[in-house]
């Protein structure tokens, strides 16, 4: 189920004065215009001739009607965050997003690493708090999140945000730079189906390969017999993690509450992906005509 803020597309297309050639003398009964339609749906919007040069370009020919040709906007790419709880098919979600609409994936916790990794400013200063068993402070976090955010590729292809921000104080601070997405997808999976995903999970130590003793069984006696379960995949230490993330989601969604998407998670992946795609078409789409809206 999608909950998004409602859009209003008022229908109506219709050439602009621009392109009426020469004008005659006035008619006192004009007809009516056999180019203008109406549906409630459609935003008005003024044709125009595209022409290669960026800049609007009045056609010479002293024969030909006096067109403009006005500079065609292109559309901004899509910045998109999307939250989840564990075990809520996020990451499976951000596969397929980024499969289909190119977008930079981006994951706080792995650009955290990654800095540690390339001893960057950032690293060393969020290594020096993990050392000590202390959480990496906001203001880090954040500043390694913007940098990445404002590179050349996320700029130009556009950007999946995945799990982050993830308090009230994080968005905020994104905001202060600002950096805010075009839309916020939450997987809303119900705490039940969550529980059941985390606690029959179980990793194999020699492949590293996930498993699932229900959804995704291993192929055969021998894999099943070295299966381990992570520490923190039991019932009570899931619904720990579930309430923590609960109370942190409702903090971030007051900033993000006029641009959210609910999608249903409980059903299959491809379902989930289609509901999040439809999300994401609709967004694209708005932005097109605003763009359109604005060249014209």
């Amino acid at each position: 189920m999608l909950i998004m803020g409602s859009t209003s597309l008022s229908p109506c297309v219709s050439l602009s004065p621009s392109l009426s050639p020469h004008p005659k003398s006035p008619n006192p009964n004009p007809s009516p215009n056999p180019f203008h339609l109406s549906h409630p749906s459609f935003i008005p919007i003024s044709l125009r001739f595209n022409h290669p040069p960026s800049r609007s370009k009045k056609l010479l020919s002293p024969n030909a009607p006096n067109f403009f040709v006005a500079a065609s906007a292109k559309a901004e790419p899509l910045k998109v965050i999307i939250s989840g709880a564990p075990a809520s098919g996020k990451g499976t979600q951000c596969e397929l997003i980024t499969k289909k609409y190119g977008l930079v994936h981006i994951s706080a916790g792995d650009l955290l690493r990654a800095e540690i990794a390339a001893a960057s400013e950032n690293g060393k200063l969020a290594k020096e708090y993990m050392e000590k068993g202390q959480l990496v402070p906001n203001e880090i976090v954040v500043m390694m999140v913007k940098e990445r955010l404002l590179q050349p590729d996320s700029q130009q292809k556009g950007w999946l945000l995945d799990g982050y921000p993830r308090s009230s104080s994080q968005a905020a601070a994104l905001e202060d730079y600002g950096i805010r997405p075009d839309v916020f997808i939450l997987l809303d999976v119900s705490e039940d189906v969550l529980v059941e995903r985390v606690v029959g999970r179980r990793l194999d130590p020699l492949t590293g390969k996930i498993y699932h003793l229900k959804y995704s069984p291993p192929e055969n006696n021998e894999i099943s017999s070295r299966l381990t379960q992570r520490f923190d995949d039991t019932e009570e230490k899931v619904k720990l993690r579930l309430r923590t993330h609960h109370e942190n989601v409702d903090d971030v969604l007051s900033v993000y509450k006029d641009i959210t998407v609910k999608v249903d998670g409980n059903v299959a992946k491809e379902n989930v992906f289609e509901q999040i795609d439809a999300a994401l078409t609709h967004v694209a789409e708005q932005r097109k005509v605003n763009s359109g809206s604005l060249a014209a």
